[in-house]
């Protein structure tokens, strides 16, 4: 970085200094146009955007917004990494997920700048006993492996270890994780019965024999799978390292050990700000749990690209998604990204969207230098409050877990799920009033579009926590109406009716074609209502318009063998208008039953 001499001249020198009150005025006279009356504290409040767990981003940051002193890199609270050079030295671990038994795809990823392989082994992925075929060519002590197996742990842990001494790799040239995670595994199928003292053994030998091998991975994607927001994402994973590192502590490990063994993994999602805060978050936390443990020491992360963000209409939008969330996991500082091909909700990736996947890394880090600054984010006031603020409240869901006797009993009773699942409901409130919008799915959808079709995957594990996914609600309204088209040959139709010269219907016409489309209703716009095909109708204009002609208009559709006439914008009194459709009305409540009218089941 390049340091300007000091030599007392200000860029900005002949610009009068602004004031906080002064930028508080012009936003009450923006506001004061759109017909709202506030002022002061009250007009920047207007202008924030509420988050989850009670955490709102205001419009305006300024060095008044403090926050703790985040350290430095590699030092405790490790908020700016967990390591003093950060990913400078060669980008974070590119880190590729394998659920199939292709031997060939793994050295595909492995040839094409992938640096480490996620194997889901054991009944829900690659069986144990292919382990061999699959690792075929693979050189074991150049690419770490972490292995994913769930109640499977202990045997294919076993034959990875017979793999590394079968052919010759040196105890301390092996790398990555074996994967245990009893809790997660509770999270993902309702099992408690699982017997942590295998894991405890693994973790043992690991301590002892294999200095580059972690034993443990504090996987919170059931979290936040389950509908979780960041904050219980964060707590989730505190208190089921804290019991891990319970339970290893009382298998005979130091502290010391015990903390060495353990590896978390977190979602990164294309809420940028929100990743990086929560990757800087999650390390302080971590940072003073060990410290009150008596073994101070970071984090180590693996972050990988949300499952719950990724749709299957339009899955070509993915790549788009999973790209912010790459950045954000980069700058947020994980030691190692797994970004999830485009297909991934559809079934196995084809190697065009595995190259895509390893390709966004390899752009981020090679092309972008994502990875030669370390904390890039570091310094902003935005990003610092935010960390912080997130911070507070992870360790608030933390210790309310504890509080409920720790993370296997808030899981056992039901209480950790019916919190997470309160959570989702309001955001899926948000999904279907699309003032969360999903682009191709709930905002500009193509009916037209062919789906892309995949082999099906291995069955995730299931029976614990649900799975959500924010397409979920418009997909059961798309499979109706592609049911419907191949039934019938056509797909269900409303009539657009526009009042007045395009200036005055554009805007609403659009948007009313937009919001039915995304029910899988095929909007018609041209030649008369009678020759559509259709039986409902929207009428689209402006207010003005409306106020002259939308009742007879309606009127006469109904007249003409209309049965429900929609008007696009604020509800009125308008005889024979039977409902209103606007920014912020539920559309999902809308589409399903207008579908149900239909006869489309």
């Amino acid at each position: 970085m390049t340091v300007l001499p000091d030599d007392g001249l200000s860029l900005a020198a002949e610009f009068p200094d602004a004031t906080h009150e002064q930028w508080q005025r012009l936003v009450e006279g923006v506001l004061r146009k759109s017909g709202k009356e506030v002022s002061g504290a009250a007009a920047e409040d207007a202008l924030s955007t509420t988050l989850e767990d009670g955490l709102r981003a205001r419009p305006l940051y300024t060095a008044d917004d403090s926050a703790p002193d985040p350290g430095l890199p590699g030092f405790a609270p490790f908020v700016r990494g967990g390591r003093p050079e950060g990913n400078t030295l060669g980008g974070w671990d590119v880190r590729q997920q394998h659920t199939a038994a292709d031997g060939a795809a793994v050295l595909g990823d492995l040839e094409n700048g992938v640096t480490s392989l996620w194997l889901v082994a054991g009944a829900d992925g690659i069986p144990v006993s292919s382990l061999d075929r699959v690792l075929d060519g693979v050189y074991l002590d150049l690419a770490p492996v972490v292995l994913d197996a769930g109640r499977d742990v202990e045997p294919a842990a076993r034959e990875l270890l017979r793999l590394y001494q079968e052919r010759g790799v040196a105890k301390e040239a092996a790398r990555g994780n074996l994967g245990g995670d009893p809790l997660g595994h509770e999270a993902r199928t309702g099992d408690g019965g699982f017997d942590f003292a295998p894991v405890a053994a693994l973790a043992g030998l690991c301590a002892e024999e294999y200095p580059g091998l972690r034993a443990l991975t504090v996987d919170a994607l059931p979290y936040h799978e389950a509908g979780g927001s960041a904050a219980q994402e964060l707590g989730s994973s505190l208190a089921t390292g804290v019991a891990y590192l319970r339970e290893l502590t009382e298998a005979g490990l130091s502290v010391q050990q015990a903390v060495a063994q353990l590896e978390f993994r977190y979602s990164a999602t294309a809420d940028q700000f929100l990743t990086i805060a929560k990757l800087r978050a999650a390390r302080r936390l971590w940072a003073r749990v060990t410290e009150v443990c008596g073994a101070p020491g970071g984090q180590v992360q693996h972050a990988v690209t949300s499952p719950v963000m990724m749709s299957r209409r339009d899955p070509w939008v993915n790549m788009l998604r999973t790209t912010v969330a790459t950045l954000a996991a980069g700058v947020g500082g994980a030691d190692a990204v797994t970004v999830l091909p485009f297909d991934h909700a559809l079934g196995l990736p084809d190697a065009f969207a595995r190259r895509i996947a390893r390709n966004t890394s390899t752009i981020l880090v090679e092309e972008s230098h994502l990875s030669r600054v370390i904390d890039p984010a570091g310094g902003s006031w935005y990003v610092e409050r935010l960390t912080d603020e997130l911070a507070h409240a992870g360790w608030e869901f933390f210790q309310w877990i504890e509080r409920e006797g720790g993370q296997a009993a808030a899981l056992r009773s039901g209480r950790l799920g019916q919190d997470l699942a309160r959570t989702w409901e309001a955001r899926s409130a948000k999904l279907a009033e699309r003032r969360e919008p999903v682009t191709g799915v709930s905002e500009f959808p193509n009916l037209a579009e062919r789906l892309v079709e995949r082999a099906p995957a291995p069955v995730p594990p299931s029976g614990g926590l649900p799975r959500v996914r924010r397409d979920e609600a418009f997909e059961v309204l798309r499979a109706r109406s592609d049911a419907h088209l191949a039934a019938t040959g056509s797909r269900p139709r409303i009539f657009l009716a526009a009042l007045g010269p395009a200036a005055a219907h554009t805007a609403r016409l659009t948007f009313a074609s937009n919001l039915f489309q995304a029910g899988g209703i095929e909007p018609v716009t041209e030649g008369a209502f009678e020759d559509s095909g259709a039986t409902e109708v929207c009428l689209c204009s402006s207010d003005t318009l409306y106020e002259e002609r939308a009742a007879e208009v309606a009127g006469e559709l109904k007249a003409t063998g209309a049965g429900h006439v929609f008007l696009a914008g604020r509800p009125g009194q308008y005889p024979d208008v039977n409902a209103y459709v606007f920014a912020g009305c539920d559309a999902v409540a809308v589409l399903s039953a207008t579908l149900d009218r239909m006869g489309v089941s």
